[in-house]
């Protein structure tokens, strides 16, 4: 996984899902995946039942917070349009029921997350899987069309982690008009203060994060079960719901109306795709646990809990979880719901870091600065710049709409979007990786679009109203990591054009150049031409190294690399090697380190006498043929503007030379 800085660019299969210069190949042995997931110890994840259950206690807080405050806001917006009736509370209660399981339980729990990429999930995890380019990969135009669907959703995701904080808080803060109209002028504020102060939280990293918020949700979960429980024990009879029938009888009722409101139904389930975008932080079985043992019983205790209450005051229906409890609860279940919905934010930002990092490595978005905030849950990330513009993007959406019910026709259309294309990809990797026959894959995924489609026809109207903003968004970053993608392909075929072929150099370099002591590293990712960097230096200081490395970092096709997959090396003779350092796109490199290992004979490799030749290409638009003239500039800015390439690859800053070079492309 080269890149343009370090002098890296090389021409790319397009039908593979990397840029020029970084290299997205499988390799050889690497598992299909039979729908069997990686086990957590595969990256870091160790210890037994015990470290398994502080991981699921921990996963409370990263994971589930997002679906776990959908109490505060989901039953209340069904009933915006609708008479509070028992058929009806009945149908709503029935289609929530079956919500959870269907698209939860079944859809994500037990199929989706089997689709894991050594251990990392997310939207470009499966992506990756669906259109790695194999014997059993889709044609080229399928693969193209795949890739383009697995980013498009990438984006969305982003778009959600904008939307999420803004609305679980600003409900959360709007309980205060349950207890006294008084605290009115003060929602928007105490909103913005609380996002702020979450965001700022994210740089102590997931682990710490998910121990405080971990025994904070597991309250809030016990809270909501507790308060659901004395509800369903006064009107037994909510349970009915679980009959799907209830459901059909609904739509028949309420015709047009009916299915409109599964937009607001969605709102239960909001939480699926960062739930999978999570998974590399914590593993499958730990998030599992959590589910079946906590998350669900009390999230659907309190949903009936809701329906009971309705059914015998319909006029609790403006703010049914607020009103489940007495007076004197009001403000301590604000308290508690403010610090649930901050929580809540968290399982949308670290997927938003996780699929950043996995994005980088793949070659879809310029090189940011990602720290790993773990010593053993190689997971674990924090980037500080998506981290900021997340915020930015948060406190944005809060003063244009000032209210959660105005944010909720924002919500679910970026989201259903999303999960029709979860969907669509899990069903190739189904058929292209766990070998699944038709009868059985086709069925299955015919069940998950039903359901997936007929809530993103739901939330289809709200666009006008708000939903336009997600979709803006992901257009955007779309249009980001395409352009990306494609800049880097022109820059390598630019670069390509004056390649100096490396068996017609070395021999006159051996023969004509004057050594000097020490190990020169051209990081290169063509390992059959000559890195530029090396002809500048041999041009302006006219000598060469003792030893001379060509390096190529490459990343591979899965999360991490296995035991005596990191390295190769061959001896080129007169001094000159070539080695390949590789990585997958779960993994941060760290070249100094990984490059010690090699071995390339004595001396050892020391920061004293190493010094590593990184290109920076400063590229330029051109009116030669490529990409039209916008996009050619934004590509020359993300280029011109990424992140160090000494920081990227783990090269300390005092052993690293730059040399420049411009580029039209």
């Amino acid at each position: 996984m080269t890149d343009p800085a370090a002098d890296d660019a090389r021409p790319a299969d397009d039908a593979a899902p990397d840029a020029p210069g970084t290299d997205v190949s499988p390799v050889d042995g690497a598992p299909d995946d039979a729908g069997g997931h990686v086990d957590e110890h595969a990256h870091g994840h160790a210890g037994g039942r015990g470290y398994r259950l502080a991981l699921a206690l921990a996963a409370l807080g990263v994971v589930y917070g997002d679906i776990g405050t959908s109490p505060l806001y989901a039953l209340k917006e069904c009933f915006h349009v609708l008479p509070v009736t028992t058929g009806n509370v009945l149908g709503i209660l029935s289609l929530v029921f079956w919500a959870l399981i269907l698209v939860i339980s079944v859809k994500y729990l037990a199929f989706v997350m089997r689709a894991d990429n050594e251990g990392e999930g997310g939207i470009l995890a499966l992506t990756t899987l669906a259109v790695r380019p194999d014997a059993d990969s889709p044609p080229p135009r399928a693969r193209g069309l795949f890739l383009a669907m697995g980013l498009f959703g990438a984006a969305l995701l982003y778009g959600d982690g904008i939307i999420t904080p803004a609305i679980s808080v600003l409900s959360a803060m709007e309980g205060l008009n349950v207890a006294t109209p008084v605290f009115a002028p003060y929602v928007i504020p105490l909103t913005l203060a609380v996002i702020v102060g979450l965001f700022l939280v994210q740089s102590k990293g997931t682990a710490r994060v998910g121990r405080v918020f971990g025994p904070l949700t597991l309250t809030w979960f016990l809270v909501l079960a507790v308060l659901g429980a004395l509800q369903v024990v006064q009107h037994p009879g909510v349970l009915a719901a679980v009959n799907p029938l209830h459901a059909l009888r609904f739509f028949a009722e309420n015709g047009t109306a009916g299915f409109l409101v599964l937009g607001s139904v969605f709102l239960v389930v909001t939480g699926g795709e960062a739930l999978y975008a999570d998974m590399g932080h914590f593993g499958l079985r730990p998030i599992r646990l959590a589910w079946f043992a906590v998350v669900l019983p009390a999230l659907l205790l309190n949903y009936f809990g809701q329906g009971a209450l309705l059914l015998r005051s319909p006029e609790a229906a403006a703010n049914p979880l607020f009103h489940m409890v007495p007076e004197w609860g009001v403000v301590p279940l604000v308290v508690l719901a403010t610090l649930a919905t901050s929580i809540a934010s968290q399982a949308i930002i670290t997927g938003a870091f996780s699929l950043t990092m996995q994005g980088i490595q793949l070659g879809f978005i310029p090189r940011m600065r990602v720290l790993h905030t773990s010593a053993t849950e190689f997971g674990q990330v924090y980037v500080p710049a998506v981290n900021a513009m997340l915020m930015v993007a948060c406190i944005g959406l809060v003063l244009a709409f000032g209210s959660s019910s105005a944010l909720a026709a924002a919500y679910g259309v970026g989201v259903t979007t999303d999960m029709t294309i979860t969907a669509v990809l899990l069903f190739v990797v189904m058929r292209r990786r766990w070998r699944w026959g038709l009868a059985l894959a086709l069925p299955l995924t015919a069940l998950f679009l039903a359901v997936d489609l007929g809530f993103w026809g739901a939330n289809l109207v709200k666009v006008p109203a708000g939903g336009w903003v997600p979709l803006v968004i992901a257009a955007v970053l779309f249009t980001v990591m395409t352009t990306w993608r494609s800049g880097r392909q022109y820059l390598s075929a630019r670069l390509a054009e004056s390649a100096l072929p490396l068996e017609l150099a070395l021999p006159d370099l051996a023969r004509r150049a004057t050594r000097v002591r020490g190990t020169a590293v051209f990081m290169h990712s063509n390992p059959a031409t000559t890195p530029p960097a090396l002809l500048h230096n041999l041009k302006h200081n006219k000598v060469i190294h003792e030893r001379v490395v060509f390096l190529r970092v490459e990343v591979l096709g899965q999360g991490y690399a296995r035991p005596g997959e990191r390295w190769t090396h061959e001896d080129l003779g007169d001094g000159f090697h070539r080695a390949t350092l590789r990585y997958g796109f779960a993994e941060a490199p760290d070249v100094a380190r990984d490059l010690a290992a090699v071995p390339l004979g004595p001396p050892p490799l020391t920061p004293m006498t190493t010094t590593f030749f990184l290109g920076r290409e400063r590229v330029l638009s051109s009116p030669r043929p490529g990409m039209v003239p916008w996009r050619e500039r934004l590509f020359g800015a993300m280029a011109n503007n990424a992140a160090n390439a000494a920081d990227f690859f783990g090269i300390p800053p005092g052993q690293v030379i730059e040399i420049g070079a411009r580029v039209e492309i």
